[in-house]
């Protein structure tokens, strides 16, 4: 008997996504070791975005090899477990390039994290200049370029493994 099919379908993948917190980010280091990291992130035409300093491991890999798998991932038990896994192509934003672009990425992560305060905000140009302009050129934006999407929702299973 074959196993049912517990994919997300492509509006669950987008709402999952648009509702997740904590984005696993990994690269590949210079000797192929996989590199992980926790970001915040954001969603723009259905893509995933993250923005990280430009000095950090995860753009240094990035910049030398543009192969990238993101993952966001929630629930305790095994019945709960959802994913969505994209693996794909960085495609990156230097702040010293487009500062606007990166000033607009800090917008869109205050306005879903507390990275002003104890809770998300809305910031208006001046408040975002102040908190975040002298940050931007010193960043890199990274869109991913989707090539592969796997997704997985254990809720599917109702309880039949």
């Amino acid at each position: 008997m074959a196993r049912k099919d517990i994919s997300m379908t492509p509006e669950e993948r987008s709402a999952f996504l648009e509702a997740g917190m904590t984005l696993i980010v990994t690269s590949l280091g210079r000797d192929g070791q996989p590199h992980s990291a926790p970001m915040w992130y954001f969603i723009e035409d259905g893509k995933v975005v993250f923005r990280s300093f430009t000095k950090s491991q995860k753009i240094v890999n990035l910049r030398r090899d543009p192969r990238i798998t993101v993952l966001v991932e929630r629930g305790i038990a095994y019945a709960d477990l959802q994913a969505v896994m994209i693996q794909g192509t960085a495609r990156l934003v230097d702040g010293t390039d487009d500062p606007g672009y990166l000033l607009e990425s800090y917008r869109r992560l205050a306005a879903k994290y507390p990275m002003v305060g104890p809770d998300p905000i809305e910031l208006d140009p001046e408040a975002l200049q102040a908190a975040f302009g002298r940050f931007a050129p010193k960043n890199t934006a990274v869109v991913v370029e989707p090539r592969r999407i796997v997704s997985w929702d254990h809720r599917k299973l109702e309880g039949a493994y």
